[in-house]
């Protein structure tokens, strides 16, 4: 899970005065800063909005968000689907399992997940969209179900 952000005082005010005359692309991802949404969906979302790279820092160096919960991630050096190889028997397993938890609980909001998946070629491909279907998870439903999925699949994955 990553460090979720909330807005302080200073960045309701801002809101509601543009006393600051923020940029277009910080003000508009301090808009999106909800206490929910965690540092990696704003970072998505701020690429879309033309937002700087940085523009969680900004807006921190500002005083306008926060960190209210969350941690810090840390990456695995080596994928953990790499020790499944070639065995394609565990990679279509892990293939289903994800395309199946895409349909179920996202429907059509996952069609883009689902193609993801479907051209996929290996497991560590697999493995690198479980943050993306983990956040789609977490919208529709909520951050510990999300959570669950993640361990749910880790274990599939090495057992």
């Amino acid at each position: 899970m990553a460090l979720i952000h909330a807005k302080t005082a200073a960045g309701r005010r801002e809101i509601e005065d543009r006393g600051l005359r923020l940029a277009p692309g910080l003000r508009s991802v301090l808009l999106l800063v909800d206490g929910q949404r965690d540092g990696h969906e704003l970072q998505q979302m701020a690429q879309g909005l033309r937002a700087p790279d940085d523009v969680l820092e900004q807006l921190a160096a500002l005083g306008l968000i926060e960190v209210v919960g969350g941690s810090v991630e840390r990456k695995p050096a080596v994928p953990l689907t790499t020790h499944l190889g070639d065995d394609p028997l565990r990679y279509q397993q892990l293939r289903d399992w994800m395309a199946e938890s895409v349909r179920k609980h996202l429907g059509l909001k996952g069609y883009l997940i689902q193609l993801k998946i479907e051209r996929s070629r290996n497991a560590v491909g697999l493995e690198q969209l479980w943050p993306e279907v983990a956040s789609a998870l977490g919208k529709a439903k909520s951050p510990a179900f999300a959570n669950r999925w993640l361990e749910e699949t880790r274990a599939l994955v090495l057992t």
